[in-house]
């Protein structure tokens, strides 16, 4: 009697232990479970904090595609009046001009011609970021864009110092992308690497990319080059890199941040390789066949 007595209360003592430790952790738990709570309310404020800074980011980046937009429009009529008034003092439609007065006339229209180039690109990115911009798919010929290409840019050549060439294509085939929106592309690689080329050549090529279906359009000169740390400074906006040539070539710094959006427009990339003094090579890389979006599939 005495041992069943005994062992009634030493389990008797294991049990309040045991309820003890439970209470302990219950009480453990119920500190946790307010923890994360806590947390769980931290987290929803910031995401709350977070979705209202992407909206007002969003409605930032809408305003200024807006402004853009607008100012362009209103910049481009004087532009133009500008551009056609030089161009009527220049041909002597009101008589004739002094060698110093030809050249300050001079120093308008290029002005004015720089001006009206900022104010495309300007224009061209704000519809891009606005979502006006639709592709034109039609079946485009390498042949006949190489064409093109050499007809327009045959002006802007010093051939006593850089060769243009385009080189021959083994793509016969037809492929499915922008003509419109290549060409604009590829205009602006070659315009930027006669500009920084003093002596060479400047060769563009197009090839299959072996391994994948696409499509590689290169531009490759022998120009001043760049360095690796700025490969990536001159796809930001209005960055340019400090140069000689540079400061005697103004351009917009516009140019190949529009072409990484045309080329993400095609459903492509933009690459380039680059070592300094020895030359550069942008590529646009393209799918040899258009890829069907979404929205377009239903």
């Amino acid at each position: 009697m005495a041992n069943t007595y005994l062992e009634v209360h030493l389990q008797n003592r294991e049990l309040a232990a045991a309820l003890a430790e439970l209470r302990e952790r219950q009480d453990d738990l119920l500190a946790l479970t307010r923890e994360l709570e806590d947390t769980n309310r931290g987290i929803v404020a910031l995401y709350a904090e977070i979705e209202d800074k992407a909206e007002r980011l969003r409605l930032a980046d809408e305003m200024k595609s807006r402004f853009l937009s607008n100012t362009s429009h209103e910049l481009r009529t004087p532009l133009s009046s500008i551009r056609a008034l030089a161009k009527l003092l220049l041909d002597r439609m009101d008589g004739d001009l002094t060698s110093e007065q030809e050249r300050q006339v001079k120093f308008i229209e290029t002005a004015a011609n720089d001006l009206s180039e900022l104010v495309n690109d300007l224009l061209d990115l704000a519809k891009i970021e606005a979502g006006k911009v639709e592709v034109q798919l039609a079946p485009v010929e390498v042949d006949n864009l190489f064409r093109a290409l050499k007809g327009m840019l045959r002006p802007l050549v010093d051939e006593a110092r850089v060769d243009l060439v385009f080189e021959p294509t083994e793509i016969a085939e037809p492929f499915e992308s922008d003509e419109g929106k290549i060409s604009q592309v590829l205009r602006n690689f070659i315009s930027n690497a006669l500009k920084f080329t003093e002596e060479g050549q400047v060769a563009v090529s197009a090839h299959l990319a072996a391994g994948s279906d696409t499509i590689v359009f290169a531009v490759k000169d022998t120009g001043i080059g760049i360095s690796p740390d700025n490969l990536q400074l001159i796809f930001e906006e209005f960055s340019q890199i400090e140069h000689p040539l540079q400061r005697r070539s103004k351009g917009t710094g516009l140019g190949l941040p529009l072409c990484r959006k045309l080329a993400e427009l095609l459903g492509g990339r933009v690459e380039v390789s680059s070592e300094p003094g020895v030359g550069s090579t942008f590529s646009l890389v393209l799918p040899r066949v258009f890829p069907v979006r979404p929205e377009q599939s239903t």
